[in-house]
Parts: structure tokens; C-alpha cells; sequence
């Protein structure tokens, strides 16, 4: 297997262009869409069938009083522990031999179990082909030796796509600088494979709390869940099974008796 190929957004340098997103659109063919109020400069409160690529505006209120901007370019995880992935029953949604997580349109079905088990709402369903659609890391770019159509574009490095331990590696000193600039809270997110999901594929430095770029601190597969859901049903279906065997056999004894 080739070596692992990742994205690293540094949001320090995001400077809320939307180069990323319109190049998203652009190359992946993606429709126009009307904008949704959301409170910000933010298009589009969350990720659709037409969006892979959304710039989040966050506005913080610091302890001195002020304002400040957050800006994110948020994209799909690609994780390492996929919950669309898993939850694909026909194999539409693959890992490739990057690492990344890819989605056959042919092979889907239009289930969506993909959408409901994505842990930071990133898959969308498109009513028109009936199937699940999300970014791809521009798969058919990186087959031919080019990085994704995001990364390209966007004009201060806040975007960079190359081999995961490289990309690692590089966060990890941007982190210790800004440190030593005195921003306390930065951060990276979803660097660790020791981490949730086993690591992120699409990994970030943030300025603040990762809920306060509406990121979940620490985000769950609904699989997980799946064993203690069947353990309950089981043990709803044994009492009811019970139930029903008491109450024939108390008929049975009742009717001798007569």
C-alpha cells in the first residue's frame, strides 16, 4: 500500500477567501446553491450534496471584551476509523490505496446509512441521482499526480496536502511557534492516530475549542453503539417471549381445570 496521503488545515492562516470552496465546485462540477442565512459571512450553515468544501465564519468573544474572526475551511476527515465506511452495506464507499476514503456513485444505493453514521455530518443525500455524495480528496487529481482542487487554490498555505507523517510533523512545530507567540489555545485536531476514529486523514490546527468551530470534542461511530442496541432488543424480545409462554401456559392449566 502507498503511504498515506493527508490534509492539513492550519486555520491560523485561513483568511476566509473561499478560494478552497469555489475551486471545490469548480473541478467536482457541483451546482449553485442560495445562500442560507446562518448569522455570519458563512454561505451555507453546513455541508450538502453541493458542498464538500465549506469555510466556516466564527465570531469569539475574547476576555477582554473584543470580537475576533475564526475562520475554518472545514472538508470530510477521510478517518482512519470510517463510520461511513462501515456502515456502507454495498462497498459504494471504500478506502483507497492513500488511505482516503472514496465514493463509487455506480455501487450506491441511496441507503444513506453513511449519512446518519458520520460523526461530523459530512455526507449529503442528492435527491437527484438518489445517492450519497461527499469529498473524495479529488481521487481522480491524486491518480494522476495531482493534489486536490482545495489545496491548489488556496492562496496562503492555510490548505496543504501531502504524505501524513510529513504533514504531522510540520502542525506539530506550527503549534510549538504559536505558542511561544503566546496563542495558548492552539491545537491540533485529529493529528493522533492514538486519538478518536484512529487519527484523521483531514487533520486541523485550531485557535480554540473544537466546538466552538462546531467540531465535536470528541467524536464517536454510531456503531459503537450497535452491540448495546441489540444486547437491549434481545433482552426486550426474551421478555416478551416469556410473557407470552406464562400466559399460554396459565391458559393451558386454566382450561384443564374446567
Amino acid at each position: 500500500m502507498a503511504r498515506t496521503l493527508a490534509m492539513f488545515t492550519d486555520t491560523s492562516l485561513c483568511i476566509g477567501c473561499r478560494a478552497c470552496q469555489v475551486a471545490c465546485k469548480q473541478w467536482n462540477e457541483l451546482g449553485m446553491e442560495v445562500p442560507q442565512w446562518t448569522g455570519t459571512y458563512q454561505n451555507q450553515p453546513h455541508f450538502t450534496d453541493q458542498t464538500y468544501r465549506l469555510v466556516r465564519f466564527v465570531e469569539e468573544a475574547r476576555p477582554t471584551g473584543e470580537l475576533a474572526w475564526l475562520l475554518m475551511s472545514d472538508v470530510c476527515k477521510h478517518c482512519v476509523q470510517a463510520g461511513c465506511l462501515e456502515a456502507c452495506p454495498t462497498g459504494a464507499i471504500y478506502r483507497t490505496q492513500y488511505g482516503t476514503v472514496d465514493l463509487n456513485q455506480e455501487a450506491c444505493n441511496g441507503c444513506r446509512y453513511c449519512v446518519s453514521s458520520c460523526p461530523f455530518g459530512v455526507v449529503a443525500f442528492d435527491k437527484g441521482p438518489g445517492t450519497a455524495k461527499k469529498c473524495t480528496f479529488c481521487n481522480d487529481r491524486i491518480q494522476n499526480g495531482l493534489g486536490p482542487a482545495c489545496a491548489k487554490a488556496c492562496p496562503t498555505d492555510s490548505i496543504q496536502f501531502g504524505f501524513r507523517e510529513d504533514l504531522v510533523a510540520k502542525a506539530q512545530k506550527r503549534v510549538e511557534a504559536l505558542k511561544g507567540m503566546g496563542v495558548r489555545d492552539a491545537q491540533l485536531y485529529g493529528a493522533d492516530p492514538r486519538g478518536f476514529l484512529g487519527g484523521l486523514n483531514a487533520f486541523f490546527l485550531l485557535l480554540s475549542k473544537p466546538s466552538t468551530y462546531n467540531l465535536p470534542d470528541s467524536p464517536k461511530l454510531p456503531q459503537r453503539n450497535v452491540v448495546a442496541d441489540s444486547l437491549l432488543s434481545i433482552g426486550s424480545g426474551v421478555l416478551v417471549g416469556l410473557g407470552a409462554l406464562l400466559a399460554f401456559r396459565g391458559r393451558g392449566q386454566g382450561g384443564g381445570d374446567a
